[in-house]
């Protein structure tokens, strides 16, 4: 058994999908079924929580269906979604949306709302709701509108009065705006366009203004995909300054290399993009993982197909990479590889998610929390390739890397629901609300 507290041989008792205790081996011999997982590695499940399924939306580029099942068969049994092609504004549509994906999870879910600028009177009734967090841009992204400062800083406000989270995409809009003036002017159409329209002092900007923001408001701010050490630093100081702000960063921050945009190209756009020009670059971000100022991880996973990638110009196709189907083997590689501890893997791709926005009884293995499991064989070695993608978008970026580790099954909350690589049973992922709503009772 691997947390983010440490490891240690035991027997591990379930009792109504929850765990009951952890034990020395050898446990009761009266149990009614029995898991043996000898060799294995038993994992708390993973918990994802930024997860774009673009339901209600496009479903050609994700579906809860498809996306979960990615999910699930990588040892991720929570996840916090919400899509930007039909976005969360008001309490009909957190409803409407509850009532489309009813039965259609794998695993289960929270659900994150967006922050619109002239609907900032629907936040509290959001938050009551049931609502995980609230997503915030900076620019206009997406075809969501980005904050300005001024009315960041009265979002920023209510949410703080509430109690309420929020995850901060940091692009600076104007910066971005300026830059994509100048550069169609040009007629530039090549690859090369996306580091320099989505640049770093954009997001560098931003970064100190949500920081500096969230200080004098007192929200929690979490800084969404934090691409280099340079806004890892920024976070950093704003934290010992007093802000109640983490940054998450994803793997492509650590694993892929801005210069690939140059053969990809809109398989490499997402952003921020890629920041990696160097070893240095790196291993910066490698340590900031290892020593926590990346807080936690997540996939970003906002998938499109091949052929809606190849669908138009680069400024036209689609944003983002699909992550749900590589996040855990990558991660389960680096810690088996020594770039990061097992615990620590554990901690911010399970523990440290959970507990920043409050989804009780997720993403730790103690008496009393849901009985996710994932169970990783760690003398596995495999390729990673687009024939292991579930997710509707069946490719990834990382097709031909070799991994250690392996997840062989996944169990959600007490149940065994994916084996060998096979589903167990139907789709019986859950609805997990925020606090707002736990505590309105």
């Amino acid at each position: 058994m691997v947390t983010a507290r440490g490891r240690a041989t035991l027997d591990l008792l379930i009792r109504a999908g929850q765990i009951t205790a952890l034990l020395p081996s050898g446990g009761p011999a009266d149990a009614s079924s029995e898991i043996d997982a000898t060799g294995l590695l038993v994992l708390p499940g993973f918990v994802d929580t930024h997860v774009h399924l673009m339901e209600p939306g496009d479903g050609s580029r994700e579906d809860f269906l498809a996306g979960t099942s990615a999910a699930l068969h990588q040892g991720v049994t929570t996840i916090i979604e919400h899509t930007h092609g039909w976005p969360v504004t008001s309490p009909a549509l957190l409803q409407e949306k509850l009532d489309l994906v009813r039965g259609r999870s794998w695993v289960d879910y929270g659900l994150a709302a967006h922050v619109w600028p002239d609907r900032l009177d629907d936040l509290a009734a959001l938050w009551q709701g049931g609502i995980s967090f609230f997503k915030i841009f900076t620019c206009d992204t997406h075809g969501i509108p980005g904050l300005g400062t001024d009315v960041l800083l009265e979002a920023l406000g209510l949410l703080s009065g509430l109690g309420a989270p929020s995850l901060i995409h940091c692009e600076d809009g104007p910066i971005t705006a300026a830059a994509e003036r100048r550069l169609r002017a040009l007629g530039r159409q090549d690859p090369w366009i996306l580091p320099e329209w989505r640049s770093r002092e954009a997001e560098l900007v931003a970064t100190t203004t949500a920081c500096l923001l969230a200080r004098l408001t007192g929200a929690r701010a979490t800084v969404a995909h934090a691409s280099c050490a340079e806004v890892l630093d920024i976070v950093t100081a704003a934290a010992a300054a007093g802000a109640a702000v983490v940054a998450e960063s994803c793997p492509q921050y650590l694993l892929l290399e801005e210069e690939e945009v140059a053969e990809h190209g809109a398989l490499r756009k997402f952003t921020p993009p890629a920041r990696v020009r160097s070893t240095l670059d790196r291993d910066r971000m490698w340590a900031a993982l290892h020593d926590r100022r990346i807080h936690h991880l997540a996939s970003d996973h906002a998938p499109s197909t091949r052929q809606q990638k190849a669908a138009g110009s680069i400024w036209e196709v689609h944003f983002g990479l699909p992550g749900l189907d590589t996040t855990a083997p990558l991660l389960i590689d680096a810690a088996l590889s020594g770039h990061i501890s097992l615990e620590r893997m554990v901690e911010a791709y399970a523990t440290a998610p959970a507990r920043r926005y409050g989804l009780a009884g997720k993403g730790d293995l103690r008496p009393g929390c849901d009985a996710d499991l994932a169970l990783v064989d760690p003398g596995a070695r495999w390729v990673l390739s687009d024939d292991h993608v579930r997710s509707r978008s069946g490719w990834t970026p990382y097709a031909g890397r070799e991994v250690r580790g392996r997840v062989v099954g996944t169990m959600l909350r007490g149940r065994l629901a994916a084996w060998a690589g096979q589903p167990a049973g139907e789709p019986s992922g859950r609805f997990v609300p925020g606090p707002g709503l736990r505590h309105c009772g």
